[in-house]
């Protein structure tokens, strides 16, 4: 699931005209990045969340690129990351399923992150870095395992010391966390699954990386991705999108 719903108010004006997904980044839109991302862990079924100019990303994107098969699911009412799973929960019915935002940069091995996943077979694996602003961003405890402790604060006494490190917005998910989530409205599995997950000493894993990552939030974040990309920091999708 590529998650592209929201506003990008953080990008105004670039995005009062231009859904945050399709802003250029050195020529490409956003997304392609992430597509070509997801294709080069072998998936080959997409399911995109819309909301702001919806139909333009839906123009854009159609229904085939990078050798994906791309559904979209349209959201009238901004829904969240669990309100947006949720909604679309039988479309992840088989088995563990790939989240990610639209507009993430990284040059993490996504084949590295699936394949951690299925060796070990929790609830969720999410993956997760080192970062000076960690409290910022919403602090997650470890354990030397990579076993998720506390989340933002919350959870059992660990029974080993833990280190703090920040959620990327990258996570393999089982459907059974779904079933954790209300039924309607909008949330996040964050505050309404994963805490609740670790509360109740469920396994949640930590996959962590030291992978460069760049959330797309800001101007000077956008100009940094930008420099990434022209540095090979991060490598531009090979090739050209299949239509």
């Amino acid at each position: 699931m590529i998650l592209a719903a929201g506003l990008g108010t953080r990008l105004r004006p670039l995005t009062d005209r231009t859904p945050k997904p399709l802003l250029p980044i050195a020529g490409r839109p956003m997304i392609d990045y992430t597509l070509a991302w997801v294709a080069a862990a072998g998936i080959r079924q997409v399911m995109i969340n819309l909301h702001h100019m919806g139909e333009r990303i839906r123009q854009a994107v159609g229904a085939e690129r990078f050798g994906l098969e791309i559904s979209y699911s349209e959201e009238p009412v901004i829904l969240g990351t669990g309100g947006g799973l949720k909604r679309v929960e039988r479309f992840f019915a088989d088995g563990p399923f790939l989240v990610v935002n639209a507009d993430v940069l990284t040059a993490v091995d996504p084949n590295a992150v699936v394949r951690a996943h299925f060796e070990t077979r929790p609830l969720a694996t999410l993956v997760v870095r080192r970062d000076p602003q960690v409290a910022t961003y919403g602090a997650i405890g470890i354990d030397r395992d990579g076993r998720i402790r506390r989340f933002l604060g919350r959870g059992p006494q660990a029974p080993a010391p833990t280190e703090e490190v920040m959620f990327t917005g990258i996570h393999v998910v089982d459907p059974r966390v779904l079933a954790d989530l209300p039924a309607a409205g909008t949330f996040s599995p964050i505050t309404d699954a994963y805490i609740t997950i670790v509360e109740r000493g469920t396994p949640l894993m930590g996959y962590l990386t030291d992978a460069p990552w760049i959330d797309i939030g800001t101007p000077e974040r956008y100009r940094q991705a930008e420099q990434w990309v022209a540095d090979g920091v991060i490598q531009p999708p090979a090739g050209l999108p299949s239509r």
